[in-house]
């Protein structure tokens, strides 16, 4: 009996540790993106055949109890969210994204973070809502610590969420859930350094956030690109995102770069002079939004009903067009390719759209799947 019990022991432990390092690196090509219940794109219209990796989001922090909760209008489409999306795709993985630009309590996570009680509140919870849930792992979009204390106790977060992923793991008998993060675009922000080497040790990837470098609230003067790959004068770009990561400690097989779905409309000073960085003076009306943008379908859309002339800079890859003083800067199907060319160069572990629903027609997320895979089969 002894033996047996040894035995079943080393069979459970050699299994556990196989899950353990999949789940810490070893994971396939990401293909992902994230999805918001109120973005209008039904759940069960989801093309998750285009798609490895589906972000849920939001769910956010109790301020109270430091416990991961979900808006009670949005509990049915989060339990729902993974046997819906595998349905037309069995082998796509699922994970509850918690927190997100617009989240109504940022600074609950700085106080969430400060205590040990606190963050075992948050942890655990965390990991039981996704299992109840059905999801495969976590993904924090925490924008973002404010302090240089935020930061080392988001690295202390990071190591016992960690643990506690991996606990409960050994002990349940499954895989362990995935632990992923949206970032900013490099390892700094607001003159704040990230907790790198918990960053590398802890997450499975992070998402990097290469957009929203510029747009018409924060750049109102003159047109720009807000998710540039390139930026050979300021530097401020995707790949330059990615090599700062990289030169930071982070394993370039850790990170998944961000393409948004989006553009911003800039209102253009005189309309006879539309290039890029014409004098502007803000956004402009064809924004349905306060903050400028506007989504790759109702871009598309515009381009038709205003007859806008398009152009792309392949120097830093992505697109503007133009039509009287309004003036749009936009990711479409080249700067797309371009983008998941270079980042399945790099060696990148894939790419994210934020968000799907403003796709249209499933056009970005087709192309950037088909690419991935073009540019797989042509490094083979």
């Amino acid at each position: 009996m002894a033996n047996s019990i040894k035995l079943s022991s080393i069979i459970f432990s050699f299994f556990f540790l196989q899950q353990l390092l999949f789940s810490n690196g070893q994971n396939n090509d990401i293909k992902g993106g994230y999805w918001l219940r109120d973005s209008g794109l039904p759940l069960n219209n989801i093309d998750s055949t285009l798609f490895t990796h589906l972000f849920c989001a939001f769910a956010d922090l109790n301020s109270q109890s430091n416990q991961l909760i979900i808006k009670p209008e949005d509990q049915d489409s989060f339990r729902q969210f993974t046997s819906t999306v595998q349905q037309k795709n069995p082998s796509a993985k699922t994970l509850l994204s918690i927190g997100g630009g617009d989240a109504p309590n940022k600074r609950a996570y700085g106080v969430m973070a400060r205590t040990p009680n606190s963050r075992k509140s948050f942890i655990d919870s965390s990991i039981r809502l996704a299992r109840q849930l059905g999801f495969h792992g976590l993904d924090l979009d925490w924008e973002y610590p404010e302090s240089a204390t935020d930061m080392t106790n988001f690295g202390i977060l990071l190591n016992e969420w960690r643990t506690a992923i991996n606990t409960e793991a050994r002990n349940s008998g499954r895989a362990p859930l995935l632990l992923t993060a949206a970032v900013f675009y490099s390892p700094r922000v607001n003159n704040l350094d990230y907790p790198v080497p918990s960053v590398a040790r802890n997450f499975d990837w992070i998402n990097l956030m290469a957009y929203d470098f510029y747009a018409p609230n924060w750049s109102a003067s003159q047109t720009n690109s807000h998710a540039q790959l390139f930026d050979p004068v300021n530097h401020v770009s995707g790949s330059d995102g990615i090599t700062t990561w990289i030169q930071a400690g982070v394993p370039t097989q850790k990170l998944v770069l961000g393409i948004p779905f989006y553009g911003y409309a800039w209102q253009l000073v005189n309309a006879n002079i539309h290039g890029l960085r014409a004098p502007a003076s803000g956004k402009s009306s064809v924004s349905p939004n306060n903050e400028g943008s506007i989504t790759y379908s109702q871009i598309q859309n515009y381009i038709v009903q205003s007859r806008a002339t398009t152009v792309y800079n392949a120097t830093i890859v992505g697109y503007y067009c133009y039509s009287g003083n309004t003036w749009i800067w936009y990711d479409d199907t080249q700067s797309v390719r371009n983008k998941v060319t270079y980042a399945k160069g790099r060696g990148l572990l894939g790419y994210f759209a934020w968000h799907i629903a403003q796709d249209q027609n499933w056009v970005l997320s087709r192309t950037a799947s088909q690419t991935w895979g073009a540019s797989s089969q042509a490094m083979k």
